[in-house]
């Protein structure tokens, strides 16, 4: 059994799997709590379900990608079961997870987006650092920017852990607190190695495309 706070279809908007149809699962619960978090209703709303009817719902919308994802989708152990299962149905499977939690055991054909908290967002001290050795050839390390100390904080780390010569980083703006503009002209000001990552999803789903 696991609390879903949700199960939609729609179109995978960050990571290097962005433009691809996915049925996205958010599982229920949270042990941070970031200034920016944008789902919020998944602190606490949903409800327990088998794995049975979890499958069913993702068959149906006939996808070949899974985004597990939360709240923080590795407090309940359960999720490495539906991973393993997800895995051997041949789905891409990606996990997004804030680094908070071990992901030691996760199953090694899934993807993990690992989101590195900066600063700004109030949890900078809850990654553990275990995970970076954890982490596969396929992990991808994720830092959401919402200020110049942001920017030069994860820098610093990238370098540190020697992030950018092993694995994929993706810098994304803080959506509504800096401009896409200004972070891509910082990492080119930086000659950073870094990826600039857009939420392609707000912009499909955003008032002023909705019905165009």
């Amino acid at each position: 059994m696991l609390k879903i706070n949700e199960i939609f279809y729609s179109i995978q908007g960050e990571t290097t799997y962005v433009g691809i149809p996915t049925v996205f699962v958010r599982l229920t619960a949270c042990n941070l709590r970031c200034t920016y978090c944008d789902t919020k209703y998944s602190y606490y709303e949903g409800e327990m379900q088998d794995l049975e009817k979890i499958l069913n719902e993702i068959d149906s919308h006939q996808a070949p990608a899974v985004c597990v994802t939360g709240g923080e989708p590795l407090l309940q152990k359960e999720v490495h079961t539906l991973m393993k299962i997800l895995c051997d149905r041949g789905y891409k499977v990606s996990l997004e997870t804030s680094g908070s939690k071990s992901i030691e055991h996760v199953d090694p054909r899934v993807k993990i987006i690992l989101d590195v908290k900066t600063p700004d967002s109030g949890a900078a001290d809850s990654f553990i650092m275990d995970n970076i050795r954890f982490s596969t050839p396929s992990t991808e390390y994720k830092f959401v920017i919402c200020s110049d100390e942001d920017l030069n904080w994860s820098e610093e780390f990238c370098r540190q852990h020697n992030l950018f010569e092993k694995f994929v980083v993706l810098y994304s703006p803080s959506y509504g607190q800096v401009s896409e503009r200004w972070l891509a002209e910082r990492i080119l000001q930086k000659k950073s190695s870094a990826r600039l990552q857009l939420q392609l999803h707000k912009y499909i789903w955003s008032p002023e495309t909705r019905g165009v």
